[in-house]
């Protein structure tokens, strides 16, 4: 078998989450001789904090993309230098529109945001896509891979498309692509669509980090899904009623006009500004365009009212205390102490000589004496 080993950008103990590998030369027959000719791979160029920023700030679609897995990394010598280029790189960010794009399963997402990546880079955009797809338990990667479902979109020379897990890191979703979130800015990408499967806790994380909330549903879903949708329309800033189509037409706008009527029962997501519904269908392509003519005059509003500012302000407040109560609890669980009493303090519990009540007080006593 072919040896193989990682990147040299690649965490020491990382897992089989990082994909990439480098597989050592091989034997090449020239066509001409019978001798064989050895042919080595070059090894990638070890950077440096000022490579990464010049990469960066040049658009270098490479380097970009190490800097990113630089990012991902859990690697405590990677997070630090991420933290280096991101602090560097900071005063080139913060003039995109951030865009979150959630949905149930099935509502044509991926279709949508390809459709609609290509719209905006025909009106001179350049488009990124940050897809926080589920981990994987046993690889802690990414299990739905986004790039390969939006193969045109990809092709772009002004689009770049990163699935990413969306565990396996302190912080999480929170931390990962909210500092991608300023990578691709600094990188010059004019709207940045953040895209989650919509099943879950994601939902809320990506409603903290981007400007305009997106929900895309479809008509005849079925009861079932409603536990899902109804949390998260409430935190959207509009709903996008996709596959209106063919035969399905009229039921989708059926279904938006029903979205409609629900909506004027909610309290606002945004400040100042009434969510509606609408249709479109991103296989035919109609519809796109709107879409962008409500989210150009949301950020209008926004802008003018300072609710936009104000917004993402307070999500670098929340940011801040996200990340601090995440290192208090890996610092607490972490601790020698902790470690060592946990284990007797747990048994006890389970033979019900202890409630977990008083063991809080024993296992916080440790970490006060440790």
């Amino acid at each position: 078998m072919k040896e193989t080993k990682k990147p040299e950008w690649a965490p020491k103990d990382s897992g089989s989450e990082f994909a990439s590998t480098i597989s050592a030369g091989i034997e090449k027959t020239d066509k001409h001789t019978t001798n064989k000719k050895h042919i080595p791979i070059t090894k990638a160029k070890k950077l440096d904090i000022d490579d990464y920023v010049d990469g960066i700030l040049t658009h270098n679609r490479t380097i970009f993309a190490r800097a990113i897995t630089l990012v991902e990394s859990n690697s405590m010598q990677h997070i630090e230098m991420a933290q280096e280029i991101i602090k560097r790189v900071l005063p080139h960010t913060g003039k995109s529109i951030r865009i979150g794009i959630t949905g149930v399963p099935g509502a044509g997402k991926s279709t949508f945001i390809e459709s609609f990546g290509l719209y905006l880079i025909s009106q001179g955009f350049k488009v990124a896509v940050l897809a926080i797809d589920p981990s994987s338990t046993i690889s802690k990667g990414s299990i739905l891979g986004d790039k390969t479902r939006m193969e045109e979109l990809s092709k772009s020379e002004d689009s770049f498309i990163r699935p990413s897990p969306s565990s396996g890191a302190l912080g999480g979703v929170n931390r990962k692509t909210r500092e991608t979130i300023l990578l691709c800015e600094a990188a010059g990408y004019d709207v940045i669509l953040v895209e989650t499967v919509g099943v879950g806790q994601n939902e809320i994380s990506v409603r903290s980090m981007v400007d305009f909330f997106l929900l895309v549903l479809i008509s005849g879903a079925g009861d079932e899904l409603q536990g899902i949708k109804k949390g998260v329309i409430e935190i959207a800033d509009a709903i996008l009623v996709n596959k209106a189509d063919g035969d399905n037409i009229i039921k989708a706008k059926a279904a938006a006009a029903e979205y409609n009527m629900a909506l004027h029962y909610l309290a606002e997501s945004t400040t100042g500004w009434k969510t509606n519904a609408f249709t479109c269908s991103a296989k035919e392509k109609t519809g796109i365009d709107n879409i962008w003519n409500v989210i150009k005059k949301f950020e209008s509003i926004t802008q003018e009212s300072g609710v936009f500012t104000e917004r993402r302000q307070n999500q670098m407040i929340e940011w801040l205390h996200f990340m601090l109560e995440e290192y208090i609890i890996n610092e607490f669980f972490n601790n020698k102490a902790v470690k060592d009493s946990l284990p007797t303090i747990t048994r006890e519990i389970l033979s019900g000589k202890l409630p977990p009540t008083a063991a809080v007080n024993l296992v916080l006593d440790a970490y006060k004496k440790g």
